[in-house]
């Protein structure tokens, strides 16, 4: 077959498929897709152009597209669209394409993983705040003469940090976990230097405490009651020298996890949980010590919860978004009864604390369940925030924008210039 066979050969199948030149031929294959409901088929190239005028965007069913464009006589030969349509294409490009963005966690996981704590370790975090403000309140009666103060301050620190160790262990769920820490020191860890700042606190308050039970016993048990009476005061001195580690070491450990509520606040809650240790002893202090000894209780819960009270304040404003937590549900019921309860008790032990017996024992109960508000506040505003996705999200996101806008205020790097001979 020749090159002029095939050529002649293709024509005439493209006349037998024309309708125009051959009206008994086969149907053309957009009359096959016009059949399908819904559709133009082959007529919709058509009515393309038609709407489009050869080109130009227009309305269906303008012939032409006279309907959609107008020529204007700008001398470039332009066409132009109409105002109307105009108007109307650029109040649709504004539109919103997609909605709102809602923070959800990826396969129902959140973005940061939760604190695997249950409610032994709020717990743990208010005892170990007592007893180290009850240590500092002990030391300082034993040496300024108020033997009843010293006693109860001494035997409220062994039974605090007894139970904070307690607490503990039974979120850990064996006593060896506690052990297996001593195994090595790691200072980057806040976990292992807390566990080695109880176990050196741990004995000073123990035989301090012990001490001053023995005291009380109605019989004495010889060489042993001698030692604990000349190992007393060095033991309390020493337990009162760890004292500030144990009220503060806990919100370290907290502040060092991705928990967004808890990480925000890093530079203010050490100082917030040193306040209330210092509200919740010295309202204990109170409690249990007469009028006539309860003048050093009475100032350092005072001067705890005022302190607790004002860099609270600092940290719910320098937390960011993060704050939310400490306002919102259960956390934000407690936050509020935490500071009610503190600005409570210690106006009341500005007040009565040195005339009335019971409003001195009323501000300290006040005093002491700040406190534990405050500590059990915190622990659940952080594990609220770890469960939202918008705490982790958002921040980053903020944080990107700005470091974006700064290097583009910067501009390039100007290219360093070439040493001349």
């Amino acid at each position: 077959m020749t090159q002029g066979d095939y050529e002649r050969g293709q024509q005439e199948i493209g006349k037998a498929g024309n309708p125009d030149l051959n009206p008994g031929g086969p149907p053309a294959a957009d009359e096959a897709i016009a059949a399908v409901p819904g559709s133009e088929g082959g007529r919709s190239a058509a009515a393309t152009a038609r709407r489009t005028a050869g080109g130009g965007r227009g309305t269906a069913g303008a012939p032409g597209g006279e309907q959609g464009v107008q020529d204007f006589p700008h001398g470039d030969g332009s066409r132009r669209p109409k105002g109307r349509l105009g108007r109307r294409r650029k109040a649709r490009a504004e539109e919103a394409m997609v909605p709102d963005a809602t923070f959800v966690s990826y396969y129902g996981r959140p973005v940061v993983k939760a604190a695997p704590w249950e409610n032994a370790i709020p717990l743990y975090l208010f005892m170990g705040g007592v007893a180290g403000g009850s240590s500092l309140l002990a030391a300082g009666a034993d040496l300024s003469g108020r033997p009843v103060l010293r006693r109860g301050m001494r035997i409220s620190a062994t039974g605090a940090i007894s139970i904070s160790l307690l607490a503990l262990v039974a979120d850990l769920g064996r006593p060896e976990r506690f052990v297996n820490m001593l195994r090595v020191f790691k200072p980057t860890s806040p976990m292992s230097v807390g566990t080695w700042i109880l176990t050196a606190y741990g004995p000073g308050a123990v035989v301090a405490g012990a001490a001053e039970v023995a005291r009380l016993l109605p019989v004495r048990f010889g060489v042993l009651s001698t030692l604990l009476d000349w190992a007393a005061r060095p033991a309390g001195i020493a337990a009162a020298l760890i004292a500030p580690g144990v009220a503060s070491y806990t919100a370290v450990l907290l502040t060092d996890t991705s928990t967004p509520a808890w990480h925000d606040a890093h530079r203010e809650l050490p100082f917030v949980f040193v306040g209330s240790a210092a509200a919740a002893s010295g309202g204990l202090g109170l409690l249990l010590a007469p009028v006539a000894e309860s003048g050093p209780a009475r100032r350092l819960a005072v001067v705890g919860a005022l302190a607790e009270l004002a860099v609270e304040h600092r940290m719910e404003h320098s937390m960011g978004l993060s704050a939310e937590a400490l306002h919102t549900g259960r956390p934000g019921r407690l936050i509020r009864a935490s500071k009610i309860l503190t600005a409570t008790g210690a106006t009341g032990a500005l007040l009565l604390g040195g005339r009335s017996r019971l409003g001195a024992a009323l501000s300290g109960v006040a005093l002491l369940a700040g406190s534990a508000c405050t500590r059990f506040g915190v622990f659940e505003a952080g594990i609220e925030s770890a469960h939202d996705p918008k705490y982790t999200v958002v921040p980053q996101r903020e944080r990107l924008n700005r470091r974006r806008a700064a290097e583009a205020a910067s501009g390039p790097a100007a290219p360093a210039d070439k040493e001349t001979r």
